[in-house]
């Protein structure tokens, strides 16, 4: 029998979460389909500040499953999608930097950072950022997402954690000609990272009950 809860709750909850996130750095490494997204959802929590790295310009290819517009093509992603989150939440800093990432750089930029997400394309990227916040950041924590092409099989993506490093997605879905990467299952690889994320932040945050 399916049960049904209920969604009521206080309306300080929110505000109050808003609140104690605003105190919290997040370093974002790639704007696309993963960093956008997460972003996003990160800007609509409250998380106070975010630090954004990307090299690339918005595509029309981009707009099936990244968090830019049509009359953003063109544009460096960083600078777009820092409009794109001040436009929901005037009040959150957003840090842009038109980079490509090396291993100093990580180090660098996302040194002051509470968490750290990895939103990048390339598996090299992804295995860089991996191997530096893990070996030359000790105590850092790191959210990934591998996995994500294709459609369908919701059921399987999953996050796995290890120390400080969360893996979001399926781990086994890599993109082909014939399993591209659409909105819906990027979007819910994003929206993890997101949500793991805010799992690490309010790990002491206490509602005050009226």
């Amino acid at each position: 029998m399916l049960k049904i809860f209920n969604t009521d709750m206080p309306d300080s909850y929110p505000e109050q979460i808003s609140k104690y996130l605003s105190r919290f750095t997040v370093g974002i490494a790639g704007c696309g389909g993963l960093g956008s997204n997460c972003a996003v959802a990160l800007a609509r929590c409250g998380v106070g500040k975010l630090i954004i790295a990307d090299y690339d310009i918005v595509t029309l290819q981009n707009l099936n499953r990244q968090y830019y517009f049509h009359d953003q093509i063109g544009r460096l992603k960083v600078h777009a999608l820092r409009e794109n989150i001040q436009r929901i939440n005037p009040a959150i800093v957003v840090k842009a930097f038109d980079m490509k990432l090396c291993v100093s750089d990580v180090i660098e930029l996302f040194s002051g950072c509470h968490v750290i997400v990895e939103a990048f394309d390339k598996a090299e990227m992804k295995q860089m950022i991996i191997e530096t916040v893990l070996t030359q950041m000790q105590g850092k924590y790191l959210v990934a997402g591998v996995g994500m092409a294709g459609w369908g099989k919701s059921e399987i993506i999953h996050s796995r954690k290890s120390d400080n490093l969360v893996i979001c997605g399926d781990e086994v879905s890599e993109v082909s000609a014939t399993l591209p990467v659409l909105a819906p299952r990027v979007g819910l690889v994003a929206n993890m990272q997101a949500n793991e994320v805010l799992d690490i932040l309010l790990r002491e945050f206490t509602p005050i009950t009226p």
